[in-house]
């Protein structure tokens, strides 16, 4: 039964996945942004990207400090050890990257990761490593992605509230 009930739960995470990523999308905003309340700061911004172009997802900025957030997400527990980062990212002022840690079954945002600079400074370097496709083509080679590079979960910083997280973002 157990086995079942999580194998459903991957199924409806597959098939609704960019319902999920939306979802996620605004519990980070309404997190960050209640937390930011509480500390009395009325004065963050979000826009929103409408397509994956840029390297990032969302900019927030509050402090005078413009953030391009590339998101990325994985069930706690979840065997993933890299993700995937847009090298264009790079570019952007203040490039970041939060990895959300979430509950496979609710969606609460467990645990944050954090890969970026202080307010103000670019994105550190990605490393050399060229990410793939996650399929193959029609000879089962999963070719290059030579604007992607695999980034470990050693190279982020593990953040514990979302206090810390506004830290890291607006100083």
């Amino acid at each position: 039964m157990l086995t079942e009930l999580h194998q459903d739960s991957l199924t409806s995470h597959s098939r609704a996945s960019s319902i999920r990523e939306q979802a996620l999308f605004h519990l980070l905003l309404g997190e960050l942004m209640a937390t930011r309340w509480q500390q009395g700061r009325h004065d963050i911004e979000v826009l929103k990207s409408e397509v994956d172009r840029g390297g990032y997802d969302i900019v927030l900025e509050a402090n005078g400090i413009l953030r391009h957030i590339q998101l990325k997400s994985t069930f706690s527990g979840s065997a993933v050890r890299h993700v995937t980062i847009n090298t264009r990212l790079l570019e952007k002022p203040s490039g970041c990257v939060i990895w959300l840690e979430v509950n496979q079954q609710t969606l609460t945002l467990e645990r944050y990761f954090w890969f970026g600079g202080q307010p103000g400074e670019r994105l550190p370097d990605l490393g050399s490593k060229v990410s793939r496709h996650s399929r193959g083509d029609s000879t089962g080679q999963k070719l290059e992605r030579p604007m992607h590079r695999d980034l470990g979960k050693a190279c982020f910083e593990r953040i514990d509230s979302a206090d810390d997280l506004l830290a890291r973002l607006f100083g």
